[in-house]
C-alpha cells in the first residue's frame, strides 16, 4: 500500500489517481465519522463530500508534522462543528450532575460491542457536549491515539483524557437509565 504521504505528494503534483486513491482509503471512516455525529445520511452523505472538497483545496498547506489521517479528521471536526454553528444546532446538555459514586453494572466497551444498542449509544453520544462526544467517537469508533485526538480536537492529552473519563461517565448514566426504563416497560407488561 502507497503510504499516504507518497499521495499527498503526487496530488501537488498533479495526480489525479493518487487523489482517487486516497479519497477512497478514507471516505468510509469520514462517511461513518459524520453520519455518527450528524445522524442524518443525506447530511452525513454531503458533509462528507464537502470535507474531500476542503481536503482537495488545501492539501498545499498540509505539513507531515501530523499524520494525513489525523490531519482529514481535523477537517472533519472542524467542518461539522462549523454545519452546527451555521444551522445554529444546539446540543443537548445533561442537566443531571455527575454521580461519582455510581456504580454500575453496564461497562460502556461491552455496550458498544452489543449491536442492538448501537443506535441507543449513538444517540446518547450525541446527548453529550461536543467536545465530549468528538473524543468518544473519535476513540472508540474510529481508534485514533490520545496523542492524535489532542490533536485533532486542538487541545492537551490530558485534556482529551478528562473528556473521554467525563464523557463515559456520562454514557453510564444515560445508558443505565435506557435499561432501567426497559425493565420497567417489561415489567408492566408482563403484569398486564
Amino acid at each position: 500500500m502507497i503510504p499516504d504521504i507518497d499521495l499527498v505528494n503526487e496530488i501537488k503534483a498533479g495526480s489525479h489517481s493518487a487523489m482517487e486513491v486516497l479519497v477512497n482509503r478514507y471516505y468510509k471512516q469520514i462517511y461513518a465519522f459524520i453520519y455518527r455525529k450528524i445522524c442524518d445520511k443525506e447530511t452525513a452523505y454531503d458533509l462528507t463530500q464537502e470535507v474531500f472538497i476542503k481536503m482537495l483545496q488545501s492539501i498545499h498547506t498540509y505539513q507531515e508534522r501530523a499524520q494525513f489521517k489525523t490531519w482529514l479528521y481535523t477537517l472533519a471536526v472542524n467542518h461539522c462543528t462549523d454545519f452546527f454553528r451555521s444551522k445554529s444546532f444546539q446540543v443537548k446538555k445533561i442537566t443531571e450532575e455527575l454521580d461519582d459514586q455510581l456504580s454500575s453494572t453496564t461497562s460502556v466497551p461491552y455496550i458498544f460491542e452489543k449491536k442492538e444498542k448501537r443506535r441507543e449509544v449513538i444517540q446518547a453520544i450525541q446527548s453529550l457536549p461536543r467536545y465530549q462526544s468528538d473524543a468518544i467517537l473519535l476513540k472508540y469508533f474510529h481508534d485514533l491515539k490520545i496523542k492524535e485526538i489532542a490533536k485533532v480536537t486542538k487541545t492537551t492529552e490530558s485534556t482529551v483524557k478528562s473528556r473521554l473519563r467525563q464523557g463515559l461517565e456520562k454514557l453510564k448514566i444515560i445508558l443505565q437509565r435506557g435499561e432501567d426504563r426497559e425493565q420497567e416497560d417489561r415489567s408492566r407488561n408482563e403484569q398486564r
